[in-house]
């Protein structure tokens, strides 16, 4: 019963904090392209479509990366999926696994893919990585090191050193973030709300 009166009382206080969140957002056609679900959730909440094919899947920090490396190659780069040998399709972009978790079918995960990889705006391009799924200290490194404006990695801790990284409270007790898309608290936050992030999309094209 406690859980259920504290779900309730966050779903209730979320939809005036996305209500504000959307009337203050000015860049509306931003390409989000994140390493997990946490961008689809924050695109989700400020009810902005989907431009880039980073939804609903996951690479490893690894794979996201290489993919971020050499974009103009993968993201023009053919899909091909694998026998399906896992509850979901998995996908290849050449040497890199995509994993389409939230889709039903190679199919479906295909389709979606192409049309929202059409939509990208390398203009208007947001970055977002997290410090999980395997993530090590050089790949935060190299991920720092990207030649992108707007990027950003979640973490667990500080790391003054690193520029790109914003420190997640919460997860001290953790090797790595946990969902940042779940309930912080009592007051409608999620543990991404501790970053701006609709004043980092307005730092982009209006």
């Amino acid at each position: 019963m406690f859980s259920l009166i504290k779900k309730a009382l966050n779903i209730f206080l979320r939809r005036g904090i996305n209500a504000q969140n959307q009337r203050n957002l000015q860049n509306h056609s931003m390409s989000v392209l994140a390493s997990n679900c946490n961008g689809a959730f924050i695109l989700h909440d400020l009810q902005s479509r989907f431009n880039s094919p980073f939804v609903n899947l996951y690479l490893t920090p690894q794979d996201f990366i290489r993919y971020l490396q050499q974009f103009d190659y993968y993201r023009t780069h053919p899909l091909r999926f694998a026998e399906q040998a896992s509850n979901y399709p998995i996908g290849y972009l050449d040497d890199l696994t995509v994993h389409f978790m939230h889709y039903h079918s190679a199919q479906e995960a295909e389709e979606k893919w192409q049309s929202r990889s059409a939509r990208i705006d390398p203009d208007n391009l947001f970055i977002i990585m997290t410090d999980r799924d395997g993530c090590t200290y050089q790949d935060l490194l190299a991920f720092d090191q990207l030649p992108f404006k707007h990027k950003v990695v979640f973490t667990h801790k500080p790391y003054p050193e690193i520029a790109s990284a914003f420190y997640i409270q919460g997860f001290e007790d953790q090797d790595c973030v946990g969902d940042l898309f779940e309930f912080s608290g009592w007051s409608g936050k999620k543990y991404y709300d501790q970053f701006d992030y609709v004043g980092w999309f307005n730092q982009g094209p209006h």
